[in-house]
């Protein structure tokens, strides 16, 4: 489970579980397991406390923006 946060505030964003190695370049909406605090505007994904754009929003996932979120946690192996 990886928690991400906003890169400029540190707000909690949301809880997500990362399968496999590599960089967190989308997050698909069904491993998302909990939403903290976030805003929705059109097709983005924004920081609920400070407005940092996190991400796009696409029908099963959404696109990161790699310098707006941090993530602490463990990713699974496949």
């Amino acid at each position: 489970m990886l928690t991400i946060k906003c890169a400029d505030c540190k707000t909690k964003i949301m809880k997500y579980k990362k399968i496999g190695r590599g960089k967190v370049l989308r997050c698909y909406r069904d491993r998302i397991t909990r939403l903290y605090d976030y805003k929705v505007e059109g097709d983005e994904l924004k920081c609920g406390n400070c407005g940092n754009v996190i991400g796009d929003i696409e029908k099963k996932q959404v696109d990161m923006n790699q310098h707006s979120f941090t993530y602490s946690g463990h990713k699974e192996k496949k």
